[in-house]
């Protein structure tokens, strides 16, 4: 069997589950389990494609919940998948699998990417990472596709400018470039405006550079559902994801290591919040800018962000793995750190992300009780996106093939 296998979750039972089941349960994007209802279709049903299936939600268990019952939720120890995979994480169910949707989204997204000619002649790859099923486990609270084609877009967007210019030796990322490039490609969504006579060649810069093409259109198409607080919080995420990719960048041109709690720092930013922050705008409604920038929930968020970037580590060290250039990931830090064995490394870093989603689940709940509709469906969304990040990461080929995935 591959290194990478797939993993089930244990349930985590905590009031933000409540909080989610009761929130989501509000919007068409998730529906309780049963038999279509007779007669005329309820609103919500895509205009395009035949009519969807009521999603179904994995059942909320009960159990001890609220602050500081922590300690009896899950015990015992650790288990652990056959062979050397990743092990049981703390983290909560997928709110929904629809595959109907996720085909429809992907489908949607591959056109996107033929069309603008990102991973030519890797598509058949990016297909089976299915992308689109990402999406649809990520924001259960919207069953339209365009809006989830939108994030989508933008993730994918990310996800190229990382294996183009930073990590994918293959598709020509060089160190000694990465910061050029990385300048040039945020003009892409923050736009540069430079004297008339420069106009001309930002655009033809713009045109000639496939990642630089997918970030303006990606981000172009987010617009449609974001007002322009949300898309300068969104700009502001990506400038910081940037600035990982950098610090990355001269890791691997020193061929250095960094410490575990370097890594850690970097990991926060090199995440997945710029994912993270377009839920409500995914979802439709807009969390104001003054609760976003709040430093208690800043610091949920990004705990939160990098607790599903942790499970991205522990996904990507197969592929990770078959690089010739010096890679990270957390277990690899650890072990080079601490002198442990890989399998210790691993453990070691599942126990770090579990900390950090029980950290988010005890914070986050504080958070709602306190604050607004719209901060208690964010944090909401964040809770479902850290489950349908688990789920996707645990069946993606990008992450359990070694042959069918983009680099």
């Amino acid at each position: 069997m591959s290194l990478l296998s797939r993993i089930a979750a244990p349930t985590a039972r905590h009031d933000v589950a409540r909080l989610v089941a009761a929130l989501l349960a509000e919007h068409p994007g998730v529906r309780p389990e049963g038999p279509e209802p007779a007669g005329p279709k309820p609103p919500g049903v895509r205009p395009e494609g035949p009519a969807k299936r009521p999603a179904k939600r994995s059942a909320l268990p009960t159990g001890p919940t609220g602050l500081g019952t922590s300690a009896a939720r899950i015990t015992g120890r650790r288990k652990d998948v056959e062979g050397p995979g990743v092990p049981e994480l703390y983290c909560p169910p997928a709110l929904r699998d629809d595959p109907a949707l996720a085909e429809e989204v992907n489908a949607r997204l591959l056109a996107w990417a033929e069309e603008i000619g990102l991973y030519a002649g890797r598509l058949d790859r990016v297909r089976a990472a299915d992308f689109g099923r990402l999406m649809m486990l990520a924001h259960p609270d919207t069953d339209d596709p365009d809006r989830l084609l939108a994030a989508g877009k933008c993730a994918l967007a990310e996800w190229a400018t990382d294996d183009y210019y930073c990590d994918d030796e293959t598709m020509g990322s060089a160190p000694a470039l990465l910061g050029a490039h990385l300048g040039i490609a945020y003009a892409a969504i923050d736009p540069a405006h430079p004297p008339l006579r420069y106009v001309p060649a930002v655009e033809q810069a713009m045109q000639d550079d496939p990642v630089r093409t997918a970030l303006r259109s990606g981000f172009a198409h987010m617009a449609r559902y974001a007002d322009s607080s949300q898309l300068a919080r969104l700009n502001h995420e990506v400038a910081v994801l940037f600035v990982g990719y950098g610090q990355e960048g001269s890791w691997r041109s020193q061929g250095r290591m960094p410490a575990v709690w370097e890594y850690l720092a970097h990991r926060q930013i090199n995440s997945f919040v710029p994912c993270v922050a377009m839920t409500d705008m995914v979802g439709g409604y807009v969390l104001p800018a003054a609760e976003y920038a709040d430093p208690r929930v800043r610091r949920a968020v990004t705990m939160a962000s990098t607790a599903a970037t942790l499970v991205n580590d522990l996904y990507s060290m197969a592929k990770e793995h078959r690089s010739d250039s010096v890679e990270f990931n957390l277990p690899t830090v650890l072990a080079a750190e601490e002198g442990c064995t890989p399998r210790e490394a691993v453990e070691r870093s599942a126990a770090i992300h579990d900390e950090l989603v029980r950290t988010f689940e005890t914070e986050a709940a504080a958070l709602a009780v306190t604050g607004s509709p719209q901060l208690r469906r964010f944090l909401a969304g964040v809770w479902a996106w850290l489950g349908g990040n688990r789920a996707w990461h645990s069946g993606s080929p990008r992450y359990t093939s070694t042959t069918s995935a983009p680099s």
